[in-house]
């Protein structure tokens, strides 16, 4: 397969991927809009961000978002870990190969860029950050998670 059959074929599994993440979130927030008094914690992908403003603002109007976020030193072990071991993405236009570059250079060059630009759109999504370091402690339990979230949101739900 060539280089654009390969990146047609990419654009078109992204995009039935990301009608299914779309249709899944929509059917989870009105099940939510329904049942307003339901809790329920839903861990996204990292490809939530592509979903659309509107369901993106019906996340927030109906959850509290929190964002997990890596250090400097974090994030470039998730980087390494995903070039030694490639799992599904999103690209949504950031695969862009370079002539004569293999796949896995444009991958290494490629993915630290998404990966920033998508935190800068979980940072704007989230009601707050909390680092990922700080969740580490093995004495942290399920109350004391939603406690650290309250603190900085002062949101009770």
């Amino acid at each position: 397969m060539d280089g654009l059959a390969g990146l047609r074929d990419l654009h078109e599994r992204e995009s039935e991927y990301l009608a299914e993440e779309i249709h899944t979130l929509d059917e989870i927030l009105t099940e939510l809009e329904k049942q307003p008094e339901r809790s329920l914690v839903l861990d996204t992908t990292g490809s939530v961000i592509y979903t659309g403003n509107n369901l993106l603002m019906r996340l927030r109007r109906q959850m509290t978002v929190v964002h997990l976020a890596a250090s400097a030193e974090e994030l470039h072990l998730l980087i390494e870990r995903y070039l030694n071991d490639p799992k599904p993405v999103l690209w949504r236009g950031a695969f862009q190969p370079k002539p004569g570059e293999t796949p896995r250079e444009t991958v290494a060059r490629c993915y630290p860029a998404l990966i920033a630009a998508r935190r800068q759109s979980y940072e704007a999504l989230a009601h707050c950050t909390l680092q990922v370091a700080a969740l580490r402690d093995g004495s942290l339990d399920a109350p004391a998670f939603l406690q650290m979230i309250q603190s900085k949101t002062g949101n009770p739900r």
